[in-house]
């Protein structure tokens, strides 16, 4: 463990696994008590143990990992909103296709055969296993020995999802 200065006081530097194991094991008294070190301001009172646990341990994530982008706590707002469902189905079906870009640097993770498959998306292909490959369907080629579509083979595309949402309701 590392220890750093956080907020003038001298603070032990854990992982985000142990810190949310530490959580799990904390009654409620415990958890309103790292609600209030964490937010800076007591709990709603009639947030129930499992509610105050979850909210704790993402926020203890999202300060540790990073947050969500602005434009998605954009669409997750709109959620809310009196929009029909087309119009919010075609909204989520546009973010999504966005967010499906991949940027260099970008890691892209699959379990296959009980192994965590990592590829790392390239300003000139993806690299995997000190190998870059100019698509995605070549890397999973190369993964499986069979043939695939690469975006599929690592969750960017979804099938089922897609023809759900050309169809018109």
């Amino acid at each position: 463990m590392r220890k750093k200065r956080h907020n003038g006081r001298l603070a032990t530097k854990t992982s985000v696994e142990d810190e949310i194991a530490h959580l799990r094991g904390l009654d409620l008294t415990g958890l309103r008590a790292r609600w209030q070190s964490v937010f800076q301001g007591p709990p709603p009172g009639h947030l129930p143990r499992h509610l105050l646990f979850a909210i704790v341990a993402y926020r203890v994530q999202a300060d540790r990992l990073g947050d969500l982008d602005h434009e998605t706590r954009q669409v997750l707002d709109r959620t809310g909103s009196k929009e029909n469902g087309a119009t919010m189905s075609a909204r989520l079906m546009i973010f999504d296709q966005k967010r499906t870009e991949l940027v260099p640097g970008t890691v892209l993770v699959r379990e296959w055969d009980r192994h965590s498959q990592r590829v790392m998306v390239m300003a000139d292909g993806f690299a995997w296993n000190g190998q870059t490959y100019e698509s995605l369907s070549k890397v999973a080629f190369a993964i499986t020995g069979t043939r695939w579509n690469g975006p599929r083979f690592f969750g960017l595309r979804n099938k089922e999802g897609r023809l759900a949402a050309e169809v018109p309701s």
